[in-house]
């Protein structure tokens, strides 16, 4: 649990605002200089549509690993996940990767924000990337793209022998872990099953725009209709969550699926870090009877409990306007607040197992067939628009009748 700061975090936009700044090395600043590094644009005024909506910026490295002419191919001790505490974007690559037991195949590194330059690595000896001695996270974008003029977000995918971006899709990213990553494995766990991964990736780009993105659509517009609009969209689905989660332990049943980690991430970051900060809000997450068993059991599973930050403000004590985070949440002992009852193992048919096996017989090509594109990627304002979505199944029903038992 950390009390770090970073770049994605309500509380980290709110003291930038208000004068918290980490204390950058000068030599780091005369460097960023020196080679031309753009300072980091701010979302609540570059990403900003003409109603005050928040228009999340297109994710730029996009490029799948596969095994077509052009795409990345998964190589042992090449690449790094550069990740941050709060961002749950960039959690969720991190606890794929230990689910399956890649730690020795994918190194990590996790950046601090707080910087003109944007994310950096103020928390490291001389401030530098230990991997590579780079000082900022946007240096592997100008050493990738020269000309490239939006934000370095977590998580970034780097070839730290380049010292260059790879991939910052986080719509798919995870799925190149678990694919094209398998025959490194050391887990026999199967978080994305080829039998219904045309299902899951269609759930997962429904919790996107609803869900994932949606409290970013209530903290970073600047129209009192656009957060009406992001507020009605965000509640109304969740209640779509909480229907669907009362006769399953997890989103398609019985075992946890890559689905399951980008729902956790953001509801733990919801509970710790945003209800109190957007706004008016209509419930916490621990108001939600099945949504709360949920989040508690799973983090009562050793992975996820290690990326579960709660992060708490730096005002001083004689403050008089601190939040609820530093009056109330600071004192907490959260390994007892989130402690799980046990109760949602009784919707399981395999209750001490969380994690399904790969089929028997299943072969590592087998396992690596084409992964969807994701419109949610596309340059086009039109298509990203967070109700240009479809979903064949109503979300609050588990279309996988079996709860993949099978």
């Amino acid at each position: 649990m950390s009390n770090e700061l970073n770049a994605c975090g309500v509380r980290a936009h709110r003291e930038k605002e208000n004068g918290f700044k980490i204390e950058v090395d000068p030599k780091a600043i005369a460097h960023a200089e020196a080679i031309g590094l753009a300072p980091r644009p701010k979302e609540t005024i570059s990403e900003i549509g003409s109603h005050g909506e928040f228009v999340r910026q297109a994710n730029s490295f996009i490029t799948p690993f596969g095994d077509k002419e052009g795409e990345f191919k998964a190589e042992a001790n090449r690449f790094a996940i550069y990740w941050g505490h709060g961002c749950h974007w960039s959690n969720r690559p991190v606890i794929v990767r230990d689910i399956l037991g890649l730690e020795d195949v994918i190194a990590d590194v996790a950046v601090q924000g707080g910087s003109i330059y944007g994310h950096g690595f103020t928390n490291q000896k001389d401030q530098k990337d230990p991997l590579t001695g780079v000082y900022f996270l946007s240096e592997f974008y100008k050493n990738a793209k020269p000309d490239y003029k939006g934000r370095a977000t977590t998580p970034t995918l780097v070839d730290i022998i380049d010292k260059k971006a790879v991939n910052n899709d986080y719509h798919r990213l995870s799925n190149y872990i678990e694919v094209q990553f398998r025959k490194f494995q050391k887990n026999d766990i199967d978080l994305y099953p080829v039998k219904y991964r045309n299902i899951i990736d269609e759930f997962n780009d429904w919790l996107f725009p609803t869900i994932n993105n949606g409290h970013y659509r209530m903290a970073f517009c600047q129209s009192p209709e656009a957060y009406d609009e992001s507020y009605e969209d965000f509640f109304t689905n969740l209640e779509k969550i909480e229907k669907r989660l009362e006769n399953n332990r997890f989103l398609f049943g019985d075992y946890i699926t890559d689905s399951d980690v980008r729902l956790y991430v953001t509801l733990v970051r919801w509970e710790t870090g945003y209800y109190h900060n957007v706004g008016p809000i209509h419930q916490r997450i621990k108001d939600y009877k099945n949504i709360w068993g949920y989040v508690t059991d799973l983090f009562s599973i050793p992975t996820f409990k290690k990326y579960t930050f709660f992060e708490f403000g730096n005002r001083g004590e004689a403050d008089l306007f601190r939040g609820y985070s530093q009056r109330i949440d600071a004192k907490r002992d959260f390994n007892v607040y989130w402690a799980s009852d046990g109760s949602r193992k009784l919707l399981s048919n395999d209750p001490e197992n969380v994690y399904k096996k790969h089929p028997v017989g299943e072969t590592v090509e087998d396992y690596q067939i084409e992964i969807s594109y994701s419109h949610w990627n596309d340059e086009s304002w039109e298509s990203r628009n967070p109700f240009n979505r479809t979903i064949s199944v109503d979300p609050s029903i588990n279309p996988i009748e079996s709860k993949l038992r099978d």
